[in-house]
């Protein structure tokens, strides 16, 4: 069972709407990569709001996470696309239902 989640909400540079939906959408064979990752979503919420939703079995697949390759790029790409830092929350899950 899924219990443990990121919840990260990302907020564009003027302009560089297209750049941060593009880098999400190709963060996700990399999240496919990551054995302890149960499910990752890219979302758009809003003209220059993004965010990123995953959840994982363990606290470990949740710490292997935030030291992988995703976050990795994300934090170095920031600077760039980013009106300010990612807000990054660990959630814990209550319920979920996941099917195929």
């Amino acid at each position: 069972m899924v219990k443990y989640g990121l919840l990260v909400r990302l907020e564009a540079k003027a302009g560089k709407e297209a750049e941060v939906a593009s880098f999400l959408a190709s963060a996700l064979p990399l999240a496919n990569q990551e054995a302890g990752t149960v499910v990752w979503f890219a979302l758009r919420m809003g003209p220059s709001t993004f965010g990123i939703f995953d959840a994982f079995a363990s606290e470990e697949g949740r710490t292997a996470h935030l030291s992988g390759p995703i976050a990795a790029a994300l934090m170095a790409k920031a600077p760039e696309l980013l009106s300010q830092a990612p807000v990054i929350e660990q959630v814990d899950l209550l319920a979920a239902k996941l099917s195929g």
